[in-house]
């Protein structure tokens, strides 16, 4: 089981309702690291020597996601028989008309992959930071729809019973931060990113998604704890902390300019997945005209968690030179965009 992988997770645990682990702990929960530490044990952690990166064509969200998530799993070689596999899509808000959330069809059709390659159990988690009203995002998004047609259990990851994990990496002086259960007894996690531009990160996609891991009924509303220590310090945490297995992105039609929340719906065209969320998102960032060497999160990660350099990312699928382009991004963002060629 997937338990193995968070080996600081107490015995306690699986029996804890947050009010209990509230009441017990969280005035002693160690907030701040001590001392000097280093950073991260590099030992712990394996970087691949070339890392896949597939993207498959999605003219709209009318084509079989069902189908082109299988194609990926089995471009990847990615085996869930057996496994617990936990979706985690990107919801913050619901507008009509925008590009905010990781699509309903998208999640649904990986869903169905999931299931037809043998996944013991495949459920849908997620914590939104923004809008507090899980049912009001489920049902207009289209999700709660999609997901009782294909009998897929949801989980509101900000309500869940929690446990306490040690931090794998210190780059927010976190000794420790509180996760759901149901994303710790997962033996297979999945992140799945709505491709955006971010006003404070300059992109959001695989690794920025878990930040709707953390519960906001510990944490709060935006989750609170990860904005004081530094989001893209936080970002590098929670992977690190979290080592998800596989990322597949919504890039069908992604969000330029203002995102998360108030950028433009910008078409794409594509799914991306790969089992490095670093090359991945390193890859997304190219894609739209941005340079990840010199954005601070996925950098930091490169230095243990996964792939950035273009010369140990094996593309598959599409050729990436096929969605090339340049997002709108807010001015501050606009020193780390690449030349236009």
């Amino acid at each position: 089981m997937a338990r193995s992988r968070f080996e600081d997770v107490p015995p306690f645990a699986s029996g804890v309702t947050r009010r209990q682990f509230l009441a017990a702990t969280a005035a002693a929960l160690p907030l701040l690291s001590s001392g000097c530490r280093k950073l991260y044990e590099p030992g712990a952690f394996h970087v691949p020597a070339i890392s896949p990166v597939a993207m498959f064509a999605a003219d709209d969200y009318r084509v079989d996601f069902e189908r082109i998530v299988g194609r990926g799993l089995r471009e990847l070689g990615v085996d869930v028989r057996g496994r617990r596999v936990l979706l985690k899509p990107n919801m913050v808000e619901y507008e009509a008309n925008t590009a905010i959330n990781t699509h309903a069809m998208v999640v649904a059709g990986a869903a169905l992959a999931f299931r037809s390659a043998g996944a013991a159990e495949v459920v849908v988690g997620e914590g939104p930071g923004h809008r507090r009203d899980i049912e009001y995002l489920l049902t207009r998004s289209g999700l709660y729809e999609q997901l009782r047609e294909q009998r897929v259990r949801f989980v509101d990851l900000n309500h869940d019973d929690v446990a306490y994990v040690r931090m794998r990496s210190r780059f927010t002086g976190l000794d420790g931060v509180v996760l759901p259960v149901e994303l710790l007894k997962s033996d297979f996690i999945v992140s799945m990113p709505k491709l955006k531009t971010h006003h404070w990160t300059g992109m959001t996609a695989s690794l920025k998604n878990f930040f709707g891991a953390l519960p906001g009924a510990v944490y709060g509303w935006p989750k609170n704890i990860l904005h004081v220590k530094g989001i893209e310090r936080s970002i590098v945490d929670l992977n690190s902390t979290i080592q998800a297995h596989l990322t597949i992105v919504d890039a069908v039609t992604a969000m330029e300019g203002d995102g998360p929340i108030m950028g433009k719906p910008r078409h794409v065209g594509f799914v991306g997945m790969s089992p490095d969320l670093v090359a991945m998102d390193a890859t997304l960032a190219r894609i739209i005209g941005l340079d990840p060497v010199k954005m601070p999160y996925i950098e930091a990660s490169s230095r243990f968690l996964g792939n950035i350099d273009e010369r140990k990312i094996e593309h598959r699928g599409e050729a990436m030179s096929r969605y090339a382009t340049h997002f709108e991004v807010l001015d501050e963002f606009k020193p780390i965009q690449l030349p236009r060629t």
